[in-house]
């Protein structure tokens, strides 16, 4: 199962307790969307006493945790005071927009664990903070990148006047933010203004700081969920799923599968980088580690400390889904990364803008052979919005994806 060992001796949960009494074991999830709530079932299964915190009521995992409490998490004193009244035994971060220095004073006090460490969960939230790390400090491979406060900088890490610069086509992205918001592919100067203001808005939090990076003549893009759990030396040791290949419209996923067919010096070369990269940021855990790939030339493009959206087809089609990996691997469980069918995913969007919409058309998707659903609960719904996930198993990926796309279409979000 393993392919490496890597860095020191963790120290896991000796034992599980049963949950709401004095021996429970208790873990904190740190954002509840559609992605928390899976591992809090994951974790439930496993007997783990369940705590979701988010920014808002009802969110998908406070339908299924013990408890929950809704906090705004880029408020470091609230974070705290949650916390210490709860006093779990791990804090996991499921989202970017959170108090990481915070984090940092909490785990540096011994009063929680984070998973998969602060240090971790502060670089991975900025992306200049994991791009200077990957690029410059580690000597991997990346997009030319480049920083802007402002538009004139932005105009200026595009085109400096003297042949240098970023260049057309590039992407924009603010340094915070997740799931595509405020990420523009730039042409031509027409666009970097329009782009500048998209950046803004998408931001997870109030910044005036962009990324810009040069576009790469990539075939296609993979997740490669790299887990970092306790193997039998009781050190931490590093495994690999099967690759995810996934779609993107406007940096949002729409649909993912797996495997994704790569050469294997290809898929050496990712292994390698995500390797480096994970180790690096140290813990226990699941990582989703983003590529780009043309042919058997790999770059890095990002990294996210926990499950990845595109990796929801592992409901389909793994022995054990990446949800249940994360879980396992933070509580110093065994992990198994087999791949049991190839599967696909597609996502379900709202469609309509209201509270409590209902759902037509679900017995239609569910009679698709292969196929699974899953609505997430979402209290409030956008046109854009990801409200669910059909997944579905195939012979091969390309049946598997005929599949999901069209369990995903019978699915009609509507107002109640």
């Amino acid at each position: 199962m393993p392919n490496t060992s890597t860095g020191p001796r963790q120290h896991p949960i000796e034992r599980l307790g049963t949950p709401l009494s004095p021996s429970a074991t208790r873990v904190m999830l740190l954002g509840a969307g559609e992605l928390g709530k899976e591992v809090i079932i994951a974790l439930q299964r496993l007997g783990v006493e369940t705590i979701a915190v988010d920014r808002y009521a009802d969110a998908p995992g406070m339908q299924v945790a013990h408890r929950s409490h809704v906090v705004t998490m880029t408020d470091g004193p609230s974070l705290r005071a949650v916390i210490e009244r709860e006093r779990p035994h791990l804090v996991v971060p499921e989202i970017e927009a959170i108090a990481t220095d915070m984090l940092l004073e909490i785990e540096n006090e011994g009063i929680a664990e984070v998973i998969p460490k602060a240090r971790a969960t502060r670089l991975t939230m900025n992306r200049e903070g994991i791009r200077r790390l990957v690029a410059e400090e580690l000597g991997l491979p990346t997009s030319p990148y480049a920083f802007a406060d402002s538009l004139t900088g932005l105009y200026a890490a595009i085109d400096d006047g003297r042949g240098g610069g970023i260049g057309y086509p590039c992407l924009v992205k603010p340094t915070m933010s997740s799931s595509g918001k405020g990420q523009s592919l730039l042409r031509g100067a027409d666009d970097v203004a329009k782009a500048w203001d998209y950046a803004m808005q998408g931001g997870r939090v109030s910044q005036s700081r962009i990324i810009v990076e040069g576009f790469i003549d990539f075939e296609y893009e993979i997740t490669l969920l790299t887990v970092r759990a306790i193997g039998a030396s009781g050190e931490v040791e590093t495994c690999f799923c099967e690759p995810v290949g996934h779609l993107q419209v406007n940096g949002d996923y729409v649909e993912s599968w797996q495997p994704q067919p790569m050469s294997e010096v290809a898929l050496e070369k990712s292994r390698a980088i995500a390797r480096t990269v994970t180790g690096n940021l140290g813990g226990r855990g699941l990582f989703g580690v983003e590529l780009f790939v043309r042919g058997d030339q790999v770059w890095f493009s990002e990294v996210s400390p926990r499950p990845h959206d595109t990796g929801l087809v592992t409901l389909a089609s793994q022995r054990f889904s990446e949800f249940e990996l994360h879980a396992r691997a933070i509580l110093g469980l065994p992990v198994d990364v087999s791949l049991r069918s190839p599967g696909a995913s597609a996502v379900i969007y709202g469609g309509i803008e209201a509270r409590g919409i209902a759902f037509a058309g679900v017995a239609d998707a569910l009679s698709v052979p292969g196929s699974d659903l899953r609505l997430f609960g979402k209290p409030e719904s956008f046109m854009k919005r990801r409200m669910g996930v059909a997944v579905a198993n195939g012979e091969d990926i390309t049946q598997a994806r005929s599949r999901a796309r069209l369990a995903a279409s019978r699915v009609k979000p509507l107002i109640a």
